[in-house]
């Protein structure tokens, strides 16, 4: 039969306005993502794949939410169940009213069909929320059509390209602009269970909640290992679990779930996140190696990264989609934005060299060959990554922040690691050939970026500040820790660079720190890291627990930390701070 209607609310925006960013919760199936708010406002959501439009925009300021909000005033609380994207809200009302609702995404994951599961328990008293869903594709351009109820109460429509099933909620009724409402009362002691299904074909039978809850529990613990070896264990393996939620059946890791969040306020510092980096992918995977072992997780981010090097060889491209193609143009969608930030989708790295890539990739690969994990074609792309160095190792590029063209120090000293860790394990004639490679590369950026008077590194031969990046080499094979110029580069950053124990990448312009943007959270993982390696215990469990402490009740870590405001700034959760945490808090366990 069909739905009946009701007159149009007032805008959504107002009903569900944008959260700071430590509030919001991610959901993930390694497809896609979503985060969500502690209204249980579901504000961000791109399907069938990461990269595509959203279906849910109002995170920034446009259409499209899910939210299932308590209607009584409620004060709000939530956590992750171990080892899981699996969120939990708790919700307390005046009196003896409490209750939860789980969400997730369900798994494992399809790549054609998103499955989000929400049950709500009412664990004193009845539970009453309010449940809206406006789903709109095209960010938020698309409001529902074919809007059909069945005999059973099941919800189906489209929009644009996209199927949609919602199960769990016959009462709802639609308004006059497509948004389905409904206030569902749980009784004492009860749970009740909505499924939402969006996706591409033809929909197969229902979801049973009760199955593919199972299923989406076991997925997890299957996926997910204990990480003991380190000194926050729990907050490594959170962080384990989130790589996990990032990263694609096909080994694609994102970067991030999300789009335009603004590293700061109107400076235009807005990006498309929603891509696989080479660099990241090749943190990540080291990051899983430190767990105790080779895991699934450490293979398909090895196998993506072979997969790019062999397709691409010398012209491997920064980033590319989860599903190995190109990224697309920078473009306007047409949101208002974030607060503070601009509506970008798509990203202009697909245009630069970076040559610093390469290098990181031989440290995978030479870390994958150590776990006895490198087949025939990773070390084809061994062969092309080294043949590729080798010849274009003096070009300028982008390096690892990606801005202007130069001659980067921090790009050739991760050659010189990744040369060094292929030589460790190549056959007798390879390494040599590798060593030589990575001296002669060594000497030249000896010659060309040492600081003539503090005899540290420099950023490079025309810019003589200090980059904390500069510290991650000689972690990963590159010159000992222990060496003058690194000790040397080590005190610089300590002095030009860290604030209340964060960590700046590089001071812009002789710009007082923070004028620009927030301390990176991967600098100061990298910086606890090494205090560890040259015996500072203490200073670099200061670092490394000011860091880690950087987040939201959900411990998600987004790339900058505003100091002074203590905000998370730019995009969420930002995948290689996580593959920080989980590196430093293993090396400073050891």
């Amino acid at each position: 039969m069909s739905s009946a209607r009701l007159a149009a609310p007032p805008a959504l925006g107002r009903e569900f306005p944008p959260h700071v960013l430590r509030d919001y919760a991610l959901i993930a199936d390694g497809a896609r993502g979503g985060l969500v708010g502690p209204r249980g406002d579901i504000v961000w959501m791109c399907a069938p794949h990461w990269h595509d439009d959203a279906i849910f925009s109002s995170l920034l300021g446009g259409r499209g939410v899910f939210a299932v909000t308590p209607t009584h005033p409620f004060v709000w609380g939530g956590h992750y169940e171990d080892g899981t994207l699996i969120f939990r809200h708790r919700w307390v009302s005046r009196g003896d009213g409490t209750m939860t609702c789980r969400d997730a995404l369900g798994m494992p994951s399809r790549p054609d069909k998103a499955v989000v599961l929400r049950q709500v328990h009412a664990e004193a008293g009845d539970a009453q929320v309010e449940v809206v869903l406006d789903l709109r594709s095209g960010f938020g351009a698309r409001s529902l059509r074919e809007l059909h109820r069945d005999d059973d109460g099941v919800f189906t429509a489209r929009t644009g390209d996209l199927r949609v099933r919602l199960t769990g909620l016959p009462q709802a009724r639609v308004d006059d602009d497509g948004v389905l409402r409904a206030e569902l009362r749980v009784p004492a002691g009860q749970r009740h269970d909505l499924v939402l299904e969006v996706g591409t074909g033809h929909f197969d039978e229902r979801v049973d909640p009760a199955h593919s809850w199972t299923a989406t529990e076991h997925t997890w613990r299957s996926a997910v290992p204990e990480v003991e070896n380190s000194v926050a264990p729990a907050e490594a393996r959170h962080s384990y679990a989130v790589i996990r939620g990032l990263t694609s059946d096909d080994g694609g890791m994102v970067a991030a779930a999300t789009m335009s969040l603004p590293e700061h306020a109107s400076k235009g510092r807005s990006y498309d996140y929603r891509y696989a980096w080479i660099r990241d992918q090749c943190y990540a995977g080291l990051a899983m190696a430190q767990c105790g072992g080779p895991y699934p997780l450490f293979d398909s981010l090895v196998r993506f990264v072979t997969g790019r090097v062999l397709e691409d060889g010398r012209d491997l491209v920064p980033a590319y989609t989860v599903l190995g193609a190109p990224v697309p143009e920078e473009r306007s969608v047409g949101l208002p934005g974030y607060p503070g930030g601009w509506d970008i989708a798509g990203n202009h790295v697909r245009k630069q060299f970076q040559l610093d890539a390469f290098g990181e990739v031989l440290q995978l690969l030479a870390t994958a060959e150590a776990f006895d994990r490198l087949d025939a074609d990773g070390w084809r792309a061994v062969e092309l990554a080294v043949a590729t160095i080798a010849e274009r190792w003096d070009e300028p590029e982008a390096g690892i922040w990606e801005i202007q063209d130069d001659w980067w120090a921090h790009s050739r000293l991760e050659c010189v690691a990744g040369l060094r860790s292929i030589a460790s394990v190549a056959n007798p004639a390879d390494a040599a050939r590798a060593a030589t490679l990575a001296d002669k590369i060594l000497a030249a950026t000896a010659e060309r970026c040492l600081h003539p008077t503090e005899g540290r590194w420099q950023r490079s031969p025309s810019e003589p500040g200090v980059d904390a990046a500069l510290l991650r080499p000689s972690l990963h094979g590159g010159i000992p820790v222990d060496d003058p110029r690194q000790r040397a580069t080590l005190r610089a950053v300590q002095r030009d660079l860290v604030q209340d124990h964060h960590v700046y990448r590089y001071s812009p312009d002789s710009m007082p720190l923070g004028s620009t943007e927030g301390a990176f959270l991967l600098c100061g993982f990298i910086l606890a890291e090494n205090l560890h390696a040259v015996g500072d215990e203490v200073e670099a469990f200061r670092v490394f627990e000011r860091n880690r402490a950087a987040c939201g009740p959900a411990a998600l870590l987004s790339e900058e930390w505003d100091v002074g405001q203590r905000q998370l700034r730019g995009n969420l959760p930002q995948a290689f701070v996580h593959a920080g945490l989980i590196s430093s808090s293993v090396r400073l366990a050891g």
